[in-house]
């Protein structure tokens, strides 16, 4: 009795731990798939909300630029679409701009207008699987690093070898140039600004997974983990943002909102305790995610302009 009793036992516990994995799978696939894979609608979708959100002055000011349409060809392959404006008044200074998850190149018109008013060039690319570039997976500034590696080097084919650049980005944008600052990048590169960016990816889809969607990090996480690995080419765990920025050594000013329910202010305050260089720290007690641009627009620029200058040497 005691020996059927065991096996029973033994038959019970495979079936569940058989189950628990098939879950753990399933979470894992799903997870992988809403987190990974973005549909040409929601592309569409992406470029309506990028504009949405700006002002109309902001998109009348954009309408009324002189446009440039840039194309570069990422490592894998993918074609990337980007937008060069020109600035009359620019002294050898480009900024190149990135948009956050969800969105599109348009996103950064307001801070276009920001580097334009500093005399700076801009340069404004959709990130992979996203706007008008090819591609359906999202690259988390992981991926896209090395596509910002091609369009410093076309900027400098394009405007000389003179040139300055800053990188600037918001969200995933903001990951996305610390995370290419990280790279053998030319001495061109002279800055960031990162906005509301995360220091880890992996701790950051965590944080989602648990706070917005209120879902068990464990098991469904190291489960998309590992699909993200055999499918989309990177895992979540490769994403060391923080370790990229260190490496670079390039002077860095990170803007955060306190009140950001997206990516925690505490990202901020671990890079800066963290990073070894020259580095600038604005968190605006009032602003939720990305929004410190609006909630206190005189004081945002000005905070950028003093870094560049004061500390980027950027005169």
């Amino acid at each position: 009795m005691m020996k059927s009793t065991t096996k029973m036992g033994l038959k019970l516990a495979g079936v569940v731990g058989a189950t628990t994995y098939a879950g753990s799978l399933l979470g894992g696939m799903v997870a992988y798939n809403f987190a990974m894979h973005v549909s040409d609608e929601q592309k569409q979708r992406g470029q309506a909300l990028s504009r949405s959100e700006n002002t109309e002055i902001e998109n009348f000011w954009y309408s009324k630029q002189p446009k440039q349409q840039w194309l570069v060809q990422a490592f894998d392959g993918l074609n990337l679409v980007a937008t060069y404006i020109p600035n009359p008044h620019a002294m050898g200074r480009l900024a190149i701009l990135a948009h956050g998850l969800g969105h599109s190149r348009e996103q950064m018109i307001p801070y276009a207008r920001i580097f334009m008013s500093l005399g700076y060039d801009v340069l404004m690319p959709d990130a992979r699987a996203f706007g008008d570039s090819e591609g359906h997976t999202i690259g988390y500034g992981w991926l896209d690093r090395l596509d910002y590696e091609r369009w410093i080097s076309m900027a400098l084919d394009e405007l000389g070898p003179d040139l300055a650049i800053v990188l600037m980005g918001i969200s995933m944008g903001a990951a996305t140039v610390m995370a290419t600052s990280g790279e053998p990048l030319p001495n061109n590169v002279k800055a960031i600004v990162e906005d509301s960016g995360y220091a880890d990816l992996y701790d950051e889809a965590k944080f989602r997974l648990t706070h917005k969607y209120h879902l068990p990090a464990y098991p469904i996480m190291p489960m998309a983990n590992q699909i993200a690995r055999s499918s989309a080419g990177y895992a979540f765990t490769d994403g060391h943002i923080l370790k990229q920025v260190a490496a670079s050594g390039l002077p860095i000013l990170m803007i955060h909102g306190s009140k950001d329910q997206t990516v925690p202010v505490r990202n901020a305050h671990q890079l800066y305790e963290a990073l070894p260089q020259q580095k600038g720290l604005y968190i605006d007690p009032e602003a939720a995610h990305v929004q410190a641009i609006r909630t206190h627009p005189d004081r945002y620029q000005a905070v950028i302009n003093e870094f560049l200058t004061e500390q980027a040497g950027l005169n």
